[in-house]
């Protein structure tokens, strides 16, 4: 009989443990390997017996078998924790208003328009903000001077540029940041209202915002407001 296992025993218990998992599995994979490498050491070749470091290598490839499946176990219920936290965090959400990428704002016919941010990876010297109509058309723009990295929110007065009460509806946020004369990245922000979360498997825990914008997830939100 060989000095060695053969290869072909080895990568069917790799393979099985590759597809499976659990403790139970873990000992049936050891039994049998054991099984195979005593049955070898009693029928192996007195003249060419198995050295020791042969059999160092195949104990071996069993215990690397077994870890990879504990640390499989350990990794699943770290997930599972984690999205656990992540759920726990997203309902706490409910009934909150929030800022989320995108560049919508809302006019009511009492004058007041929901809140809009904007976001910087980098100090500007320069943001201006205009209003655009439903055409696209700018009815209403102001500067804001020197803003800091980071994420800013603010809240439009509703008047055009006239001064005249501008009417209810649907407008867009459009956004220009400058640093000594260069375009900065930036992303502009808009108000939604968290009513309530959906969840699927290995996708986390999404937001509801009410057609406001699409379904955010939780690193979406860049305010509590």
């Amino acid at each position: 009989m060989a000095g060695t296992i053969d290869s072909g025993v080895i990568n069917t218990l790799n393979s099985g443990a590759a597809q499976t998992s659990g403790t139970r599995v873990s000992e049936d994979l050891q039994g049998s390997f054991m099984s195979l490498l005593i049955t070898q050491l009693k029928n192996q070749d007195p003249l060419n017996p198995m050295e020791n470091s042969e059999m160092t290598s195949q104990l071996a490839q069993i215990n690397t078998v077994s870890g990879i499946e504990s640390l499989n176990e350990t990794l699943q219920n770290i997930t599972g924790q984690i999205d656990a936290g992540q759920t726990l965090q997203a309902t706490a959400l409910i009934g909150k208003d929030v800022l989320v990428p995108g560049n919508r704002l809302l006019l009511g016919e009492d004058g007041a328009s929901t809140p809009f941010g904007i976001e910087l990876d980098s100090p500007a010297d320069q943001v201006t903000i205009s209003i655009l109509d439903g055409s696209g058309q700018p009815v209403r723009s102001f500067e804001l001077g020197k803003i800091a990295a980071g994420v800013e929110s603010f809240v439009w007065d509703g008047t055009l540029n006239d001064g005249t009460q501008a009417p209810a509806g649907a407008y867009r946020l459009s956004v220009t940041a400058l640093s000594e004369g260069q375009p900065l990245s930036h992303t502009s922000l808009n108000y939604a209202r968290v009513l309530g979360i959906s969840t699927a498997a290995g996708d986390g825990p999404r937001l509801d915002l009410g057609g406001v914008s699409e379904q955010a997830r939780l690193d979406d939100v860049r305010q509590i407001l």
